[in-house]
């Protein structure tokens, strides 16, 4: 009889703190003393990435705004993952993100110190915690991160590193709110900053039929199940009008005919912008970079009407707010493309309110926030 051969499963990994255990066990480390000048050593704790984070991109445009603010920056991969084994992480990051002056490194062999050490996820916190050599500690806090897990353990964790005594740092004002109520957490906020090299109007035809969706499937918190429905009723009820997914790197299947634009990069995104008629995030926690970016090129958009983008943006402000419903999202999307007027009214308020938006006022918002946290 012929052997039958038993085939041997992929063992699996489960992604764990790499620190959590270290930290338990042993505390914080001290903190040294406070920084003698102006000019700041920061050492930014980042977790694991991928091509199209726009938590990263954040994080590196903060990067080229401090170092234009005159302070030392490196860049310290903590990768529970595994991910980047064997990889340049230095290359990766540049390709991916755009260069920045700081050393890029996977791990923590040749640590030195720092005046600041600078969380940025909730992966991050428990190593931060453990670097000696430092004087103050921060929490970049892009979202409320435990609403990326079902319940279970990352959950858990996630939550108990805001009450761990960093000084958060949030990117918006109301998640430095919610911190604060439902952690005790006082801390700083900033407001994401816009490239207007890039993302502005520019000289190319705008098509009336043409609607974008941010279609990042990958992160549950953009929704994109809901945005799809309320494709598939658009389509069924306008099949003229062209619909364009990006943000995902794979083909999406759906049941209409679409434009896969797939990850672009940012000149090519700009351009998609100032050729659309309407565009489409949606937010179910902190808002994106994606609606500003979109705004900035004269581009009306359409997200959820949740707390997060009523206290970001405003009620009856340059956003087309919508309930959580597949039917009234497509219907704020045809009010859009119905109403030039509208259009044009939601075009002039968004770009009012991302022209004060910019990396560089976002740095200097950060930079107060770490002056806090030594403080």
């Amino acid at each position: 009889m012929p052997r039958i051969r038993r085939r041997v499963p992929t063992p699996l990994r489960v992604p764990t703190p790499n620190a959590l255990l270290q930290f338990l066990r042993e505390g914080p480390a001290a903190l040294s003393g406070a920084p003698a000048g102006e000019s700041l050593r920061i050492a930014v704790v980042v977790p694991q990435f991928r091509r199209g984070s726009g938590g990263h991109k954040t994080i590196a445009d903060l990067v080229r705004g401090l170092e234009a603010r005159g302070h030392s920056l490196s860049l310290w991969i903590e990768d529970e993952e595994h991910r980047h084994d064997g990889e340049d992480v230095g290359g990766l990051w540049h390709s991916f993100f755009g260069r920045v002056d700081a050393p890029v490194r996977l791990g923590f062999e040749g640590w030195d110190g720092a005046d600041v050490v600078l969380a940025t996820g909730w992966q991050t916190v428990h190593r931060s915690l453990l670097l000696p050599g430092v004087a103050a500690r921060a929490y970049l806090v892009q979202d409320h991160e435990p609403e990326f897990y079902g319940t279970g353990a990352r959950r858990m964790w996630a939550e108990q590193t805001y009450s761990l005594g960093l000084h958060p740092i949030c990117a918006s004002p109301w998640l430095a709110g919610l911190l604060r109520e439902r952690y005790g957490a006082e801390g700083s906020s900033f407001d994401l900053g816009v490239d207007h090299e890039t993302y502005k109007p520019l000289p190319t035809h705008r098509r009336e039929d043409l609607v974008l969706f941010y279609a990042r499937a990958v992160t549950e918190r953009r929704a994109v199940a809901l945005g799809l429905l309320a494709l598939e009723e658009l389509k069924r009820r306008r099949p003229a009008v062209e619909v364009a997914l990006f943000g995902e790197s794979r083909p999406i299947v759906t049941s209409f005919k679409y434009l896969d634009l797939g990850i672009m990069a940012p000149d090519k995104l700009a351009h998609a912008y100032a050729s659309a008629a309407v565009g489409m995030c949606l937010s179910m926690t902190n808002p994106s970079l994606v609606p500003t970016e979109m705004m900035a090129c004269g581009l009306p958009v359409v997200d959820l009407d949740v707390p997060s983008m009523r206290d970001t943006f405003g009620v009856g402000g340059p956003v087309e707010l919508a309930a959580a419903d597949p039917l009234a999202l497509c219907a704020a999307i045809e009010k859009l493309l119905d109403d030039l007027v509208l259009r044009a009214e939601r075009s002039r308020a968004g770009a009012q309110l991302t022209a004060g938006r910019t990396w560089a006022r976002a740095a200097e918002q950060v930079e107060a926030g770490m002056r806090a946290a030594l403080a």
